[in-house]
């Protein structure tokens, strides 16, 4: 049977995986001839991933999936939690590389490299995250999970909608925000250069 809250997960996390990986492309390539552009569209996707996935998505994996999981399958308690360490530190790391990119912006050249270095790890870090998620947590899910368990999840993330993935129109109280990241931001997130 196909589990709605599963394909959610997967989806959140394919637009993440772009939206990161966006980043990095245009990390790499720098501000160039638009500063204004560049550290707008990096501020909206940096505050877009502490606004849904860590208050969001988090939220209800730590609450609902894993303590399901853990429970008929205790073997994956070690991966558990890791990926609460994870959830618990990803709010303060997605808040400490804002500051940073705030200190590159204001301050100029010489704060690139701290930035740079700190976004890196955290890039490095949620993918690491959700792959573990997606080659351990969910596969032991499928496999272990009841129907009743199936539908409190499904009814959970169901109301994320996320309007990154493509497949709901953003919240009104977000709209600005969805249209600032993908009228800028580059491929393969948005419609930007």
């Amino acid at each position: 049977m196909k589990h709605s809250s599963l394909q959610i997960i997967r989806d959140e996390h394919a637009s993440l995986a772009a939206m990161l990986r966006s980043m990095r492309m245009m990390v790499e390539r720098g501000p160039a001839d638009a500063p204004e552009n560049f550290f707008d569209v990096m501020r909206a996707m940096l505050f877009y991933i502490d606004e849904f996935p860590e208050r969001l998505h988090h939220t209800k994996e730590s609450d609902l999936l894993f303590p399901r999981v853990v429970q008929r399958a205790p073997q994956v308690m070690g991966t558990v939690d890791r990926l609460e360490r994870d959830h618990m530190s990803g709010e303060k790391a997605v808040r400490e590389v804002q500051h940073l990119l705030l200190a590159w912006e204001l301050l100029g050249e010489s704060r690139r490299q701290d930035f740079t270095e700190a976004f890196t790890q955290y890039v490095d870090f949620y993918l690491e995250h959700m792959r573990l998620e997606e080659t351990v947590i969910l596969p032991e899910a499928e496999k272990v999970l009841s129907e009743a368990d199936w539908k409190a999840l499904d009814e959970a993330f169901e109301k994320n909608r996320d309007p990154l993935t493509g497949k709901y129109p953003p919240d009104p109280a977000y709209d600005r925000l969805f249209t600032r990241i993908v009228m800028r931001a580059p491929s393969p997130i948005g419609l930007g250069e």
